[in-house]
């Protein structure tokens, strides 16, 4: 280490900015004052005073090179772990940590209904069936307390929420007097509870904490006035999803398809709303928005567009200025609940301790009906509501404690990758599978880009019944179209037989899908194609097998392969693997022959799509068409048709 000069004559000296722990700390400590202060200082024992300063120096400077590090690391999302910073940066970046997870269970909802007319048309009279609102209170045999997060409206029987009837009472004549239906709703675990927070003058961003700890949701927030405050993921989000029942007053053209579809989405522009915040200690923070005035949004800062114009109560003050502060007075980033009460209701609890096992959610603590109860038996209709019972038939799952600092850096990330928006293909198809029930049920799924009409025919693509017969040149092929991506989407009916999804599903599924979608794309909501198609093969049976038994399990293992669970949109079929599944049969030998046949008749209840199974053919692959579509065997009793064409004796 040497002397040097500055310009201003005086001497510099060289300070060593890489070692940070106290014992390197103390040694250049040293190592300068025999450098510098070689005359004033040369005391360096350990026990001299000097020294002591000089340790006390390395100690200070140890400790605030700890602390530049710590915080330093406690910055990157990768190193920190400290929980009140990964729960800073969770929400910075949009994502909500999980305080508690609630356990989720599968119930069984039980009512009785009476029967109608006479002996020859019995019948249950539907009169009689409750709807079970969301929020019904059970509680197991240990006092864990669940609640129904789905409606059970016993009047509706759907794909997706499907109702069973059973026979449960019989008059001395063997005619049915009461008839008992069951459905199945999700329920999840935690306590309800009620606050009150008194609010005076308007602030901005104002916030109140709730007094449970390990909060699950928010399930209401009303005001004196009974105004429902919405809870957003954001302040600046100003739209939420809103249900209504599906009838002629809410929408006219669309009612018809009530009983599928009992509801329909709708977004909702709201000025009252909030975002909640985790806090550290397990406490859940809600924050209100910065609208303060009472005064119209346009009042506080005009908009440009109207300013000037001639319409009655429009802004016409052309020359006065506006503070742009005045921004955060409007109600862009939510209102500010003022002179008012809010009750605020809410679940918590969670965690482990609430996984119970089957049968062990069975007691009713609160429950409410809905029906209208005009023209119906009083006496009957007591006995109806206290007929209603309640059991979950396998465990319930999924309760879980509050995230490790471990797993909260990994959902941070995964949370932030995806940004709650719909950017791939797939990310699509799952949003489209995630539409609740009540707004109608979606089986099948696919995307692809768009297409448009040119002039070149091609032949592999759907023809339907109606166009058979017209010569390849008048059928039009597409052309892409990169600004736009088709959804096409598939049903199941009452039979569980792939259906065509009314307009009701439709208008769900684009106001569902229009929060998640960027700016950029544009979806079209489209029918997928069925093509219906009949088995044929022939098979060798061994020795001592009886070949009716034989053909009965192998057509079984051909009705196995086809289960629409299993198939997907644009599937194609193997029939290597097909002829290998039906070789599995105990007495099959051998397998001589499969073939695929169309069956498109609408008059025999097809889907009328027409499809050349032999041009789609390549080395025992059936293709599906260029139109997304999916094979189905629809009526596998009479469309899969077997023979034996001999038995091999030698095996």
């Amino acid at each position: 280490m040497a002397y040097r000069s500055n310009k201003t004559g005086k001497v510099s000296k060289e300070v060593r900015y890489l070692n940070k722990d106290f014992s390197q700390i103390r040694n250049n400590l040293i190592e300068f004052s025999k450098q510098y202060y070689p005359n004033t200082y040369q005391d360096f024992n350990e026990s001299s005073p000097g020294m002591m300063f000089i340790e006390m120096a390395a100690y200070v400077g140890d400790v605030m090179s700890y602390y530049v590090d710590s915080q330093f690391k406690e910055s990157l999302l990768g190193y920190s772990e400290e929980l009140r910073t990964l729960y800073s940066m969770a929400q910075t970046f949009g994502y909500k940590p999980r305080l508690t997870a609630p356990s989720k269970a599968e119930l069984e909802i039980f009512q009785l209904v009476p029967a109608k007319g006479t002996a020859s048309s019995i019948e249950p009279d539907y009169d009689y069936a409750l709807n079970i609102p969301v929020g019904t209170r059970i509680e197991s045999s240990n006092g864990t307390t669940f609640r129904t997060t789905q409606d059970c409206n016993f009047k509706y029987d759907t794909p997706f929420s499907p109702r069973r009837l059973d026979i449960f009472e019989r008059d001395s004549d063997n005619t049915p007097s009461f008839y008992l239906l069951k459905k199945r709703v999700q329920a999840e675990s935690g306590i309800i509870t009620e606050e009150k927070f008194t609010f005076g003058k308007a602030e901005k961003y104002s916030k109140i904490k709730l007094s449970n700890s390990d909060v699950i949701e928010i399930i209401s927030v009303t005001d004196s006035d009974n105004n429902k405050w919405n809870e957003v993921d954001s302040l600046a989000q100003d739209t939420i999803f809103d249900e209504v029942e599906n009838n002629s007053d809410n929408d006219s053209s669309l009612s018809q398809y009530s009983d599928d579809v009992p509801f329909l989405l709708k977004l909702k522009r709201v000025s009252r709303r909030f975002t909640t915040y985790r806090r550290p200690d397990s406490k859940t923070e809600i924050r209100f928005g910065a609208g303060v005035s009472d005064n119209a949004d346009e009042d506080i800062i005009p908009n440009p567009d109207s300013i000037g114009s001639n319409l009655p109560d429009s802004p016409s003050k052309l020359f006065e200025t506006f503070d742009p502060v005045n921004f955060l007075k409007t109600k862009t980033y939510g209102q500010a609940p003022a002179d008012t009460t809010l009750t605020i209701t809410y679940s918590y609890g969670g965690g482990l301790q609430d996984n119970v096992p089957s049968g062990d959610i069975n007691r009713i603590s609160s429950i409410s009906y809905e029906i209208d109860e005009i023209g119906l038996n009083s006496s009957t209709l007591d006995l109806v509501k206290q007929s209603v019972a309640i059991s979950n038939p396998e465990a319930s799952t999924g309760g879980l404690g509050s995230e490790t600092p471990e797993e909260l850096r990994e959902n941070i990330k995964a949370y932030f990758q995806a940004q709650g928006r719909a950017v791939t293909k797939e990310d699509y198809i799952v949003r489209t599978y995630a539409l609740p029930d009540k707004y109608g049920n979606i089986s099948k799924a696919y995307i692809v880009q768009d297409d448009q009409l040119s002039g070149t025919p091609q032949s592999n693509y759907i023809i339907t019944e109606a166009d058979l017969g017209r010569p390849l040149s008048e059928l039009s092929n597409r052309i892409p179209n990169p600004l736009a991506l088709n959804l096409y989407i598939l049903g199941y009916n009452s039979n569980k037989h792939l259906s065509i999804v009314n307009d009701a599903v439709k208008e769900n599924l684009k106001v569902y899908l229009s929060r998640f979608r960027t700016i950029t794309d544009a979806v079209n909501i489209k029918n997928g194609y069925v093509i219906n198609i009949g088995v044929n093969y022939k098979i060798i049976t061994k020795s001592n097998f009886n070949q009716q038994e034989v053909l009965l399990k192998a057509s079984d293992r051909v009705r196995e392969f086809f289960d629409i669970d299993k198939w997907q949109i644009n599937q194609p079929i193997m029939l290597t693997d097909l002829a290998y599944e039906i070789s599995l049969v105990d007495g099959v030998a051998s397998v001589t022959d499969v073939s695929i046949e169309n069956k498109y008749k609408t008059s025999q209840g097809y889907s009328g799509n027409a499809y050349d199974m032999v041009g789609a053919t390549k080395n025992n692959i059936i293709y599906p068409s260029l139109d997304p579509s999916i094979f189905e065997l629809k009526y596998p009793l009479k469309d899969i048709v077997g023979s034996v064409e001999g038995t091999n004796t030698g095996v």
